[in-house]
C-alpha cells in the first residue's frame, strides 16, 4: 500500500486483491483522468474491485474501475467504467508486459492515492492464490490474533 509520507493521502485500496492475489512486486503509475472524475476522486467515490489491467498498443490501460459521475459536473461527466490510460514510461510498460505474459500471472490496481495533488495507483504483478492458499492465510491470521488476545489477557 501507499506509505504515509509527506504529501502522501491514500483514496482507496483493493483489499480483495491481497485476499486473492500474492503480490510479487509493486509499482506505482500515474493514471489519465477528466476534471470531473478528480473532483468524483476527492469524494471518495471511486472502486477497484474488480479492476485488471491490459495491455494495448504499448501502453497499459486499467478496466474495471468505478468512478461514480460527480453530481455536478452534467454533460462534463464522462462512463463510469471507461478504460483509462495509465502513465508509465516506455521501459517500464515492456518489462511489465513480458513479467504478465508470463504463467499465471496478472496485473491488478492495488490502490489509488493523492502524492502532491496527483492521482497515483499502485500496480501490483500478481499470481493467483488457490483455495489451500486462502485457507493458510486465514488460519495464520487466526493463530496470531489468538496469540494476541493470549497476551493481552496475561498482562
Amino acid at each position: 500500500m501507499a506509505v504515509d509520507k509527506k504529501g502522501t493521502k491514500q483514496i482507496t485500496a483493493n483489499k480483495k486483491a491481497r485476499h486473492d492475489y500474492f503480490v510479487e512486486q509493486a509499482y506505482e503509475c500515474g493514471i489519465e483522468l477528466s476534471g470531473t472524475e478528480v473532483k468524483s476522486i476527492r469524494q471518495g467515490t471511486v472502486s477497484l474491485k474488480d479492476s485488471y489491467c491490459i495491455f494495448r498498443d504499448g501502453e497499459i490501460f486499467v478496466k474495471g474501475m468505478h468512478i461514480s459521475p460527480y453530481e455536478k459536473g452534467n454533460i462534463f461527466n464522462k462512463d463510469p467504467l471507461r478504460e483509462r490510460k495509465l502513465l508509465m514510461h516506455k521501459k517500464e510498460i515492456m518489462l511489465l508486459y513480458g513479467k504478465s505474459k508470463q504463467d499465471g500471472y496478472s496485473l491488478i490496481p492495488l490502490s489509488l492515492y493523492f502524492k502532491n495533488a496527483r492521482v497515483k495507483v499502485e500496480l501490483g504483478l500478481c499470481k493467483g492464490k488457490k483455495l489451500y492458499d486462502k485457507r493458510a492465510d486465514a488460519a495464520k491470521r487466526d493463530a496470531k490474533r489468538e496469540m494476541d488476545r493470549a497476551l493481552k489477557s496475561r498482562r
